[in-house]
């Protein structure tokens, strides 16, 4: 890796680390096919469907196609979350309505002691997975760069084709790279600069939720390619 002239300060270097996690990405999800992308691995998987089909509550999209979405919950992996922001000042009554949740919910979660149960997560499908970054940075930059008035949930139009998707999904990604280059020093150090309705962003200086945005990608990026690597040895001696 090259460093000569590489910069240094916050905004560069996660910069740097989204590009390279964006050069890797681009580099796994070539050659994805319709059949790999809606590839179910287990049973109960969470994915996109025709609307009418959706095999979870709160499925939603704009469409004929929806992500899967289940009941609002706060994960066990988010306890200590809750936590932070009850130590922070935040009335029980804010955190329910921060994760979409019960007061009761609130309260069991902070009266919780010792370590969390596991969480019973659903596998997800790489279609599930793109779907999620696309909307998340599509509402990310609506809510932070542009008019912050359109739903998020409703600024993606699922698709069951590969191709369209990730040509949607690279357009939305650079769009977002794009803008992030041209942030100040102050605009990073700037609280509530992002409004995005599903998240606490609002709440911290936006250089934090940069560098939140980055660990959505890079995480949700790695589960996708151990997908391609299952389906590779299941199916590529076969296909």
């Amino acid at each position: 890796m090259e460093t000569e002239g590489a910069r240094t300060d916050r905004l560069g270097l996660l910069l740097e680390q989204f590009d390279q996690a964006r050069e890797m990405a681009q580099v796994r999800l070539a050659g994805l096919g319709d059949e790999e992308y809606l590839w179910e691995p287990v049973p109960g998987c969470w994915s996109i469907r025709r609307r009418g089909e959706a095999a979870t509550p709160r499925a939603f999209g704009p469409g004929e196609w929806v992500m899967d979405q289940g009941a609002p919950d706060i994960p066990a992996s988010e306890y200590a979350e809750v936590a932070r922001q009850a130590a922070g000042g935040m009335t029980v009554e804010k955190i329910a309505d921060d994760w979409g949740v019960s007061v009761e919910r609130v309260e069991q979660v902070l009266a919780h002691t010792g370590e969390p149960e596991p969480d019973e997560t659903p596998v997800t499908t790489i279609a599930w997975r793109l779907g999620h970054l696309h909307f998340h940075f599509a509402g990310g930059w609506e809510w932070t760069f542009g008019e912050r008035r359109h739903e998020p949930k409703q600024l993606v139009d699922f698709t069951p084709s590969a191709a369209l998707e990730l040509e949607r999904f690279w357009t939305v990604i650079d769009r977002w790279r794009d803008s992030v280059a041209d942030l100040t020093d102050e605009q990073l150090d700037t609280v509530g600069l992002s409004q995005y309705p599903y998240s606490n962003d609002a709440d911290y200086p936006f250089v934090g939720v940069l560098a939140a945005a980055n660990l959505e990608f890079i995480h949700h990026m790695a589960e996708i390619a151990l997908l391609r690597d299952l389906w590779r040895t299941r199916f590529g001696a076969s296909r």
